[in-house]
């Protein structure tokens, strides 16, 4: 089969085309022939060294595929051959999905939704996770709350907005002047241009906060979300946004996403239902894996996927 590696760390020339065995599924995996793989910032993070997940070079990246079930191992049930699914297997280990096949555990993919191309089901499966994730698993969020989202127009700031509004809530978003229109398209019932000074000034009495960015956006946050809310944060939260926020019974979770079938099955619905749709920047071949991560460092709106 053709997969995308590396040999070394580097910048996205560092990704070249090479002939890999085909792998073979153990018992309570598939083998899945590849149509789309999804690439998150965490790839370019991996590849280039800054975030050594998988140890050190040769290896492949990719989490987010869809595609068609090729082979059973032994002991899996509920799929079958030709089957179409998607998903997020092993993060944070190795998945290897910049390939034509890959071998998954049955039971970390679900059926791909109906109304979804394979484009868009590679697209949606690490950053839907870590969004769904994050609004419902560690923000408990229910209906007729205010919730901040942070990035709204980036890959998992798209996909939490509508989440949100499927499940009830008043989102407030933040987003960059170019991308404004967007996020106000997807139903953000106020958009805040946070080049333009303090989202704080803006914004109040904020029940959720998920916060994507970094830096001092999580100890900022604080300053919007009434006494008792929750914060998510998907990057480190300093020892003393924890104090500030303990001193306010705001409840702190830094989260990191998990392979989850169930959420998987939710997203679908979600699709199929109509509320969730992945926004697709633009698609590259398989080959052409270097300057998709070229393309997705300018940060451009929703996904970058690979096409095999």
């Amino acid at each position: 089969m053709r997969a995308i590696t590396q040999n070394s760390v580097g910048g996205p020339d560092v990704l070249v085309i090479a002939d890999r065995p085909t792998p073979e599924p153990k018992p309570g995996e598939v083998l899945i022939r590849v149509k789309a793989a999804g690439i998150n910032p965490v790839d370019g993070a991996v590849r280039a060294g800054y975030y050594p997940l998988l140890g050190e070079p040769p290896f492949i990246l990719g989490w987010d595929v869809s595609g068609t079930v090729e082979t059973l191992g032994a002991g899996v049930t509920g799929l079958k051959v030709g089957d179409a699914v998607f998903g997020m297997p092993r993060f944070p280990r190795q998945a290897a999905a910049y390939a034509e096949l890959a071998t998954v555990p049955a039971d970390e993919v679900a059926h791909k939704p109906g109304r979804a191309d394979h484009v868009q089901a590679g697209a949606l499966p690490l950053a839907g996770l870590t969004a769904w994730q994050g609004l419902v698993r560690h923000g408990d969020l229910k209906s007729g709350q205010r919730v901040l989202v942070h990035a709204a127009a980036g890959g998992v700031g798209h996909l939490a907005l509508q989440i949100a509004k499927a499940r009830g809530a008043y989102v407030i978003a933040t987003a960059s002047p170019d991308k404004l229109d967007f996020v106000r398209s997807l139903g953000a019932d106020e958009v805040i241009d946070y080049t333009k000074g303090d989202f704080t000034a803006a914004v109040r009495d904020v029940d959720l906060v998920l916060e994507t960015v970094g830096g001092e956006h999580a100890e900022q946050s604080l300053k919007v979300l009434r006494d008792g809310g929750v914060l998510v944060s998907l990057l480190d939260v300093s020892d003393k946004t924890r104090t500030d926020a303990k001193a306010r019974n705001i409840h702190v979770e830094r989260m990191s996403v998990v392979p989850d079938r169930e959420g998987l099955v939710e997203l679908g619905r979600l699709v199929d239902a109509g509320e969730l749709a992945v926004h697709i920047a633009k698609t590259f071949p398989l080959d052409q894996a270097g300057a998709a991560h070229a393309f997705l460092a300018g940060k451009p709106i929703g996904k970058v996927v690979l096409t095999v």
